[in-house]
């Protein structure tokens, strides 16, 4: 089975402290999303003020899962209070290649 990669693009709110909005989405990967079925791996991308969170997990239903899950509690709240919730866009993907090292 090929593993899933989820995208979720999307914009801070205006005044938002990016090392705040980062210690707490450390947070909540540490304390969460890491916990769960599936989880392989969460990077945070940005460019010109957009960001995108590309998480990978080991199957589509992982990823479906952990979407539709509404969990992370506090933690989760705390990190979408820097979102402007109105610019998501999410997307799945199937991983087809990927290259870790130089060989």
């Amino acid at each position: 089975m090929k593993r899933t990669v989820w995208t979720c693009e999307y914009k801070l709110k205006k005044g938002t402290c990016e090392e705040e909005f980062l210690a707490a989405s450390k947070l909540l990967g540490v304390e969460y999303i890491s916990q769960q079925k599936g989880y392989v791996s969460w990077q945070q991308l940005k460019c010109d003020g957009i960001w995108v969170d590309v998480l990978t997990w080991e199957s589509l239903e992982d990823a479906k899962t952990f979407e539709s899950s509404g969990g992370g509690g506090d933690l989760a709240q705390k990190f979408y209070s820097f979102i402007n919730l109105t610019s998501c866009k999410t997307r799945y993907h199937t991983l087809e290649r990927m290259q870790e090292d130089k060989t």
